[in-house]
């Protein structure tokens, strides 16, 4: 399992775990971001936030948040 935020622009991975607290999950949960969902980085500069693609929404995660999510790169 990687973070998220050292994926690679292009790179399809699957969400297998969510560190940090209820609400961390919450804020996650609500923007469609849970365990088992695919997603794709779209951009990833290593500066200002991660841009991710799940389906046909993008969505930004800030840094922090994005290291909080752990994912199988597909």
């Amino acid at each position: 399992m990687t973070p998220l935020s050292f994926l690679n622009e292009g790179t399809r991975a699957r969400i297998t775990r969510v560190t940090g607290g209820r609400s961390v999950l919450a804020k996650l949960m609500a923007i469609g971001l849970v365990p088992g969902s695919e997603l794709k980085v779209i951009r990833n500069q290593m500066a200002g936030p991660l841009i991710v693609a799940v389906g046909d929404t993008q969505l930004a995660l800030g840094r922090g948040l994005a290291m909080k999510i752990l994912v199988e790169v597909e």
